[in-house]
């Protein structure tokens, strides 16, 4: 496999798991954590396991500009959680979700790829998807509130994130991973002690740290890298529709798992999602297969 392949089959994967996300997320809230604890807690878990990855490439903590891609990274995550709780899901997920635009935009202006017919359709595709998974009829929001602005700035900032990650390649994948995780932890503690929620009681974390940490490091934390090695590699238009594959999971998994229904109509949208994300794959695997020919 190609490097850019391996890198797609990370972004993809990445996508895949945050569409999971929410589940150890519920689970906290049903532990007794309130408001805004149970995300910042299920960020800053894999922060515990960063110290040896700062360890092992401290001579990269000197590279400043190169490490602000992963810093932003970790802010984009922080506002994308938190946008949940202050805004609908339909819309986190639209606005957040106009990332690819800004991802081939920045590919086009400073990488001078262009944004091609087909890049457009999957972008196209990946709306319509989520439109019908979410019944949104009204189109994209206008954003109008605090939670929708944390939604739009969350892929904005992620498409910076990425293509600063992009054209910076000194800082090794594993400490932007360490620091998607460890910015994100102090955005989210920021806006949770804002929010007025009072932190809560370190008693509430007995019953769950047995399984909090073991999913912070094995799921989280690889999770983690491979949202950040996609962009080491790809346009960040790229990763934004390969990121989609969350919307499409979120759905299956929430009908699996919770009372949510799932349907004709969540059917035709994950089918909508998910080409969109694996157009660009195809292209590259056809365009390959005709050299090899």
């Amino acid at each position: 496999m190609t490097a850019r392949g391996g890198a797609m089959l990370a972004s993809f994967y990445a996508g895949i798991m945050f569409g999971v996300f929410w589940v150890p997320i519920r689970a906290l809230e049903q532990a007794g954590f309130e408001g805004p604890w149970p995300a910042t807690l299920y960020v800053a878990a894999p922060v515990i396991f960063t110290l040896p990855i700062y360890w092992r490439y401290r001579a990269d903590l000197s590279n400043g500009r190169g490490l602000l891609g992963g810093v932003l990274c970790g802010i984009a995550l922080g506002l994308y959680a938190m946008a949940f709780l202050y805004t609908d899901v339909v819309r986190t997920v639209l606005l957040f979700y106009l990332m690819p635009i800004w991802g081939f935009l920045l590919g086009r202006i400073v990488l001078g790829e262009a944004v091609t017919g087909l890049r457009w359709m999957a972008i196209a595709l990946g709306f319509a998807g989520i439109a019908v998974i979410f019944g949104a009829e009204s189109g994209l929001p206008v954003p109008e509130n605090i939670g929708d602005w944390m939604a739009l700035a969350s892929g904005m900032i992620w498409a910076v994130a990425s293509i600063l990650i992009l054209t910076n390649p000194g800082v090794n994948a594993w400490v932007h991973c360490a620091n998607f995780f460890v910015f994100a932890t102090i955005l989210t503690v920021c806006i949770a002690l804002a929010s007025g929620i009072p932190p809560p009681d370190v008693a509430l974390l007995e019953p769950v740290i047995w399984w909090l940490l073991p999913v912070a490091l094995l799921i989280a934390l690889p999770v983690g890298f491979a949202t950040v090695y996609g962009a080491t590699i790809l346009n960040p238009g790229v990763v934004g529709l390969l990121f989609m594959g969350e919307v499409a999971v979120a759905a299956i998994s929430a009908a699996i798992l919770t009372d949510e229904p799932f349907g004709l109509r969540e059917g035709v949208g994950v089918m909508l999602v998910m080409a969109a994300g694996l157009l660009e794959p195809l292209r590259e695997i056809m365009a390959n297969d005709q050299v090899a020919a």
